[in-house]
């Protein structure tokens, strides 16, 4: 472990270990379209943001059930995810047509994608949702906000608050193919700070990664273990030192390359370790009575993964980030705002180091009630590549407190990975990498209208989008990485939700997206169509439930084929034993719909779960 690591852990460590601190939350309830926006850096509601973003919150990954992440973020209209077989399998998350590396995934801030990876993308298959507070999911480039990588949109997780005075929570479940779950928490908080530590794992049997309908009958097995630390001293000045740290250990078999099978994927005798780490401390120093904020954060991530053939090992790649940060936030008065800062971000992977220098201004005005215009500028500078220029402007116009008119346009730039700005194709017959390789860019906007009734038991949102990428990255037999391809993509994203009594809500989301690359061709494990419709029961007493419909129309594979769409239903109930005591379960694909996310990659069929949780 080097020193860097050592420092920040030590100081996260310190930071969450201090007992009986204290609650940020006021208690208030926050009304719908007034939820702050944490991705937009200027503290943006919903209503004042402009772009469409949309926010999954730890309730409602509790009450559908939602062990991963992956499944989470794929609840938000415009997203798709693919994996390569269940408990394990490799998982992508891509918006709006962008590619996983296109998209930008923070922890608590702090990018955690892989660098040693060819994309440099963020692979969700061992993200726990036990510790999650929250999901944003920013659409669009946003790389005036958040630098590289954040092409085609952004992931932002939040990980759990501590609550005020002295809590945990215990839990415990067991389900299909041997699976346990199981965790626990404990946190505190008073006008001194707040700390949580948190705890999770899973084991379980699994399922054969490649499709056991084409004969494939070997079990991959799975486990994993998570924990985390969060917390805070309030100092004087309303000075505020926080932090974060975020570990995972995860092992996984996975299934072999097979020619002629179908995704030429088959049972095999391999595996894959990976760890994970990712961590941040941040100064708050507030002045001028607090019309300026001043942010100063440094952060880390870091990826080790190793692959096993047999037992012995066939493959190893550690990448790391290290991000410094500083933002300042000045409230002129109502009507403007600025934020500006700088960040560094220094990447490395496998010995072979890059950076990246940014600096950066955003401004908020309010020229007359309800009217909120967003602009921001953005200058990076890679240690290879040079320099590129973002911009983005938003506009927000809530004529009455029932609707919210929004229209933004973003632009947004990824610079090669170090994978892809190193490879050199031997068996292309080069002899070093392509020196030619540019940033991929993207230019984009969005429109939309968000309505609210006024008892505030409905909602409806339409948004359309298009985006335009250019000098996308892909393999090329003459090259290597090349820029060779560019894709257009737009279409409309659909929400809406109906509270028809006190005890029973209904939800749905739809998303149509049309995806082509510079040749006319759709992209490949991209549907267009998808959508999620959930009904949500809970009566006066101790039981409640939801019901999940989710939808992934037909979707081209990467060999020209088309993969069939199909429909799964999930149920999830739970039963409030007393106050403190909870026993809830869950029924995945309850009509046992036979599909698959990947061309050769099975899912699981009829399955479930039963579990108790009790809070303290």
């Amino acid at each position: 472990m080097n020193s860097y690591k050592s420092v920040l852990l030590g100081a996260a460590l310190i930071s969450v270990a201090v007992p009986a601190f204290a609650q940020d939350s006021d208690g208030e309830t926050v009304t719908l379209g007034t939820v702050t926006v944490e991705g937009s850096r200027l503290n943006q509601t919903e209503a004042e943001i402009g772009s469409s973003v949309s926010i999954i919150t730890g309730e409602e990954i509790e009450t559908l059930g939602f062990d991963f992440a992956l499944d989470a973020v794929a609840s938000a209209p415009g997203v798709t995810i693919n994996q390569n077989g269940s408990y394990g399998g490799a998982a992508s998350v891509r918006i709006r047509g962008a590619s996983t590396g296109q998209t930008l995934v923070l922890v608590d801030g702090v990018p955690v994608g892989d660098p040693s990876v060819t994309d440099g993308g963020f692979n969700f298959a061992y993200l726990d949702t036990a510790d999650i507070e929250r999901i944003e999911v920013l659409k669009g480039p946003q790389s005036t906000l958040w630098g590289s990588d954040a092409i085609g949109g952004v992931v932002s997780i939040t990980t759990k608050r501590p609550d005020e005075g002295l809590g945990g929570s215990v839990f415990g479940e067991y389900g299909s193919f041997n699976t346990f779950r199981g965790g626990a928490s404990l946190g505190s908080g008073n006008e001194t700070g707040d700390f949580r530590l948190s705890a999770s794992a899973i084991t379980s049997d699994g399922i054969s990664k490649a499709d056991e309908a084409n004969g494939n009958s070997e079990e991959d097995g799975y486990d994993s273990l998570t924990l985390s630390g969060k917390g805070g001293l309030n100092l004087p000045g309303n000075i505020r030192l926080d932090g974060t740290v975020l570990w995972n250990q995860a092992d996984a078999d996975f299934d072999s390359y097979v020619f002629g099978a179908q995704g030429s994927v088959g049972d095999g005798d391999e595996s894959t370790e990976n760890e994970t780490l990712s961590g941040n401390l941040r100064l708050l120093v507030p002045l001028f009575g607090e019309r300026l904020q001043n942010a100063f954060q440094v952060g880390y991530s870091d990826i080790e993964r190793e692959n096993f053939t047999n037992g012995a090992s066939s493959y190893s790649a550690e990448g790391d980030r290290q991000i410094y940060r500083y933002q300042g936030t000045f409230t002129l008065n109502e009507m403007n705002k600025l934020a500006f800062g700088a960040e560094r971000e220094e990447t490395t992977a496998d010995g072979l180091d890059a950076s990246i220098d940014g600096l950066f201004g955003l401004y908020e005005v309010k020229p007359v009630e309800g009217l909120t215009l967003t602009g921001g500028l953005r200058m990076d500078e890679h240690d290879t590549f040079g320099s590129e220029t973002t911009g983005r402007l938003a506009a927000a116009f809530q004529p009455t407190e029932q609707i919210v008119l929004r229209a933004s346009w973003g632009q947004g730039f990824k610079a090669p990975s170090i994978f892809q700005s190193t490879y050199i194709c031997t068996f292309c017959g080069l002899t070093e990498p392509n020196t030619d390789l540019k940033p991929e860019t993207s230019e984009a906007y969005d429109i939309g209208l968000d309505w609210f009734s006024p008892d505030g038991r409905a909602t409806a949102s339409i948004t359309w989008f298009d985006q335009e990428t250019e000098n996308m990255i892909d393999f090329d037999f003459s090259a290597g990485y090349a820029n060779i391809a560019m894709v257009n993509s737009q279409g409309v994203e659909l929400a809406g939700s109906f509270q028809a009594t006190d005890w029973f809500g209904i939800s749905a989301n739809y998303a149509y997206i049309d995806a082509e690359d510079g040749n006319g061709n759709e992209l490949s494990r991209l549907p267009e169509q998808s959508g999620d419709v959930t009904l949500s029961l809970d009566p006066d007493g101790p039981l409640s439930g939801a019901v999940l419909v989710r939808y992934n129309g037909e979707e081209a594979n990467t060999d020209g084929t088309s993969l069939d769409g199909w429909t799964r239903v999930d149920l999830t109930a739970s039963y409030d034993i007393n106050e403190s005591v909870e026993l809830y379960g869950r029924i995945e694909n309850l009509f046992d719909e036979d599909y698959q996310q990947i061309l050769g990659y099975g899912t699981p069929g009829l399955s479930g779960s039963l579990g108790l949780r009790l809070r303290y």
